[in-house]
C-alpha cells in the first residue's frame, strides 16, 4: 500500500483523492492545498481527482501518465470510473500513486 492509499483511507478523513495523490509523492504544503478543490469529480476537465494530483506531480510526464492510469483505472474521467469502469477510488489512489512512483524513481 502505497502512503497516498493511507492517507486517503484515514479515518478521520482529511484528504481527498487529489490531496492524498499529491502529499504522498512529496508535493508542496501549496499543492496539497490547491488540491483540496479536485476531489470528488471536480479536477479540471472532470478528471479523476487522482489522476489530476499526479499530472500535477509530473506534469512533464502528463501523456504516460494518463495512458497509464487509463489501463489500471479503465477511464480517465471520474465520471467514467465510476460509472462504466466501475473501479473505486481507493484503487485509483493507489495506481496514481505507483505511476508517480515509478516515475520519480526512475528520473
Amino acid at each position: 500500500m502505497t502512503v497516498a492509499h493511507a492517507l486517503f483511507t484515514a479515518v478521520p478523513k482529511l484528504h481527498n483523492c487529489a490531496q492524498a495523490v499529491v502529499e504522498g509523492g512529496g508535493g508542496s504544503p501549496e499543492q496539497i492545498a490547491e488540491m483540496a478543490a479536485c476531489g470528488g469529480g471536480r479536477a479540471p476537465g472532470g478528471l479523476c481527482g487522482a489522476l489530476y494530483g499526479a499530472l500535477v506531480l509530473c506534469p512533464e510526464k502528463a501523456e504516460s501518465i494518463k495512458a497509464a492510469f487509463a489501463r489500471e483505472a479503465g477511464a480517465l474521467t471520474c465520471r467514467e470510473i465510476k460509472t462504466a469502469a466501475q473501479t473505486p477510488c481507493p484503487l485509483c489512489v493507489e495506481a496514481a500513486a505507483k505511476i508517480v512512483e515509478n516515475l520519480i524513481s526512475n528520473k
